[in-house]
């Protein structure tokens, strides 16, 4: 065989293996990576229980990327409703899940009750103007932090409270409105307010601020803490595993330490 046959028949080799290669890329099917980003959207009084859970959860779930959303329950809703993307919804309300029901934005068969809170009166650490929610009308109390009604159920449940006790047009001109419950407690805590009422669970949070009294539960609508998956969820079957995790006696423990009720 000359030389010259030999570089032909290499070339016409290296021809064949090269059509091969593509053939067998373009019959190859492509294998979709797994999509392990999960987004959860909750209320602000859940910040320290949950993020003390995104550090438990890796250790059961190594390939889930998992990251929060906290903010008001009002806002967290208009935020999804405006497609803004989430894989779970916790509310601090029904009020706020509900309207997502509605709406068609929620899977139905993941919605669950998940925790229950309580609404306490707090104000300065140093502070003994105020002893009571009837105190809260006493002329020396000038400002009181609530959440903005609408779309702070802590402030909705306030406002319930302030209704049921026939003191809500004495006080409302006192009200300084937040946009979510924390807002509230570091009004109280800097003592730009006389007092606040946010959740229990709030409330212990702080060394700055004192509970003064807790409302009765007969005063406001019951206060649930519910959980849903959103329709629009890319991973939805890991949602449904972070929401199921929720819900197991590690995540439970945790969140009864923090003090809210199971």
């Amino acid at each position: 065989m000359t030389k010259r046959r030999i570089i032909i028949f290499f070339s016409l080799l290296l021809a064949t293996l090269i059509i091969l290669t593509i053939r067998a890329n373009i019959n190859t099917p492509l294998v979709a990576h797994k999509n392990n980003k999960l987004l959860v959207s909750a209320a602000a009084s859940l910040r320290e229980s949950l993020q003390e859970i995104q550090l438990l959860y890796p250790q059961n779930k190594q390939n889930i990327n998992l990251t929060y959303n906290f903010g008001a329950s009002g806002a967290l809703q208009q935020q999804i409703e405006n497609g803004a993307p989430a894989d779970v919804f916790i509310s601090a309300g029904k009020k706020q899940i509900d309207a997502l029901q509605e709406k068609g934005l929620i899977l139905p068969d993941t919605r669950r009750s998940l925790l229950t809170n309580r609404l306490v009166l707090i104000v300065p650490k140093n502070s003994s103007e105020v002893r009571s929610f009837r105190q809260l009308t006493n002329a020396k109390v000038k400002r009181i932090a609530v959440g903005e009604p609408r779309s702070v159920p802590a402030g909705q449940y306030a406002e319930e409270v302030f209704i049921n006790l026939g003191i809500l047009q004495q006080i409302k001109p006192k009200f300084v409105l937040g946009n979510n419950v924390r807002q509230v407690l570091a009004a109280v805590e800097s003592g730009n307010v006389d007092a606040g009422l946010v959740y229990a669970t709030d409330a212990r949070t702080s060394q700055q601020v004192k509970q003064i009294a807790t409302a009765a539960e007969n005063l406001h609508s019951p206060i649930v803490y519910p959980v849903a998956v959103l329709k629009n969820s890319k991973n939805i079957p890991a949602a449904k595993e972070y929401i199921q995790f929720l819900f197991s006696n590690q995540a439970r423990t945790l969140f009864q330490k923090y003090g809210f009720g199971i």
